[in-house]
């Protein structure tokens, strides 16, 4: 499947689900995409949480994205199993700083110093329906 679709889905369901590991114990939390193309899917974290520290430590990753539909028939997800990249482009990390600079009202402080923008550039990518239940073999997986 072309990786298009992926990205799309991801734009239209921005907040999603990542799971990280510590000291071998699986940690899930929701995420917001912040935003996605050919490159890869990107997110935020802040350097002082406990995310930024395990993935740090172990930087494989995987994502789900639901659509989360009124009526369940019409349910999908997609996840997505990968490693992290740490962002340093100046330009990259200023537009995710833009989207979340809110959090600076929240915290009563600057958010800017703590920030982390990091990516999944390469990885596994499936969708996953109800109709898939019993036939999770046979699922395409795209690799990106």
């Amino acid at each position: 499947m072309n990786i298009q679709a992926y990205i799309d889905f991801a734009m239209s369901n921005p907040a999603c689900y990542l799971a990280t590991n510590e000291n071998d114990q699986p940690r899930v939390r929701v995420v917001l995409l912040m935003f996605a193309d050919e490159s890869g899917f990107y997110f935020e974290t802040l350097s002082p949480k406990a995310m930024s520290k395990q993935l740090h430590r172990n930087p494989k990753v995987e994502v789900c994205f639901y659509n989360n539909p009124p009526d369940l028939s019409d349910a999908k997800e997609m996840r997505i199993t990968g490693t992290v990249e740490f962002v340093m482009e100046e330009i990259i990390i200023e537009e995710v700083y833009q989207k979340v600079k809110f959090l600076e009202d929240l915290t009563g402080q600057p958010i800017k110093p703590f920030l982390e923008v990091f990516k999944i550039g390469t990885g596994d990518t499936h969708f996953w329906t109800l109709q898939d239940v019993l036939k999770e073999p046979e699922i395409e997986h795209t690799t990106f």
